[in-house]
């Protein structure tokens, strides 16, 4: 099953304005096969490769805490995150540009301030909520950044890397395909696409990290973040605001790092 509806009327709810801007302007779009599956695939690989990877800068002599070792852990799982996204896309559609609404317009970049702002302040809301229960936390990639024995030229790249890159291959995957392949699989079986694309492409954003008294602050953020791809129909607002997101982290961590 494709979890395909008719595509050549009218896109299905919850589809990238990438894919009616295309079809208005007479493309010659192709029958979207990807689906429900290739959210699997990408998680899996994003879990599957670190291990793969790490494994492999070991056997070449990195070791834990290295900055060989760092940037391995950190960028391995963009090959979920973000090829697998890409390839699917192109094999079995029309590119993630069209299908998945990777798309920036400057009107993306004024949400996506919005949008980081609202995820700052929502996650600081839900942390202290949180703290009073479980005491003071951290997210795991800051405390390997924090712990790292890295020269200073590579720990700013890290940082550089966490603000930019990161949150492109995770909108990619999670605003991207995630949030289109279960709104189209929704259109298709008569379900409200829209909000259950939302909800679920913020709760595997959130499961994904692995931090289990970090839920409620990654569901926070998550869910803002889905907001942003629903009401604009590209993911470009969303990158920002994460972006934003872990800039305000990257932040905090400069600050307790012993240069």
């Amino acid at each position: 099953m494709t979890d395909q509806p008719d595509l050549t009327g009218a896109p299905y709810p919850g589809a990238p304005v990438t894919y009616a801007e295309a079809r208005d302007a007479g493309v010659d779009l192709r029958r979207q096969r990807w689906g429900l599956a290739d959210i699997a695939i990408a998680m899996l690989l994003s879990l599957f490769a670190p291990i793969l990877v790490l494994g492999l800068g070991q056997a070449v002599g990195a070791t834990p805490g290295t900055p060989v070792w760092l940037v391995l852990a950190i960028a391995s799982p963009w090959i979920g995150f973000g090829l697998w996204p890409w390839l699917t896309t192109r094999l079995q559609g029309n590119g993630a540009r069209i299908d998945l609404g990777v798309a920036f317009r400057w009107s993306d970049l004024g949400w996506g301030l919005l949008g980081g702002v609202a995820c700052w302040v929502l996650a600081s809301l839900v942390a202290g909520l949180t703290q009073r229960f479980f005491g003071d936390f951290s997210s795991s990639a800051a405390d390997a950044i924090v712990e790292s024995d890295g020269s200073k030229v590579v720990t700013i790249l890290v940082l550089v890397v966490v603000v930019t890159l990161g949150p492109f291959f995770e909108e990619l995957c999670f605003r991207g395909l995630a949030f289109a392949a279960v709104a189209k699989s929704s259109a298709a079986r008569g379900l409200p696409a829209v909000p259950l694309a939302t909800v679920v492409s913020a709760v595997l954003f959130t499961l994904i990290h692995f931090e289990v008294v970090r839920i409620g602050v990654l569901l926070t953020i998550g869910l803002v973040l889905g907001l942003l791809r629903a009401l604009t129909g590209r993911i470009g607002a969303s990158v920002v605001a994460h972006g934003v997101n872990n800039l305000v982290a990257v932040v905090g961590i400069v600050q307790v790092i012993d240069w």
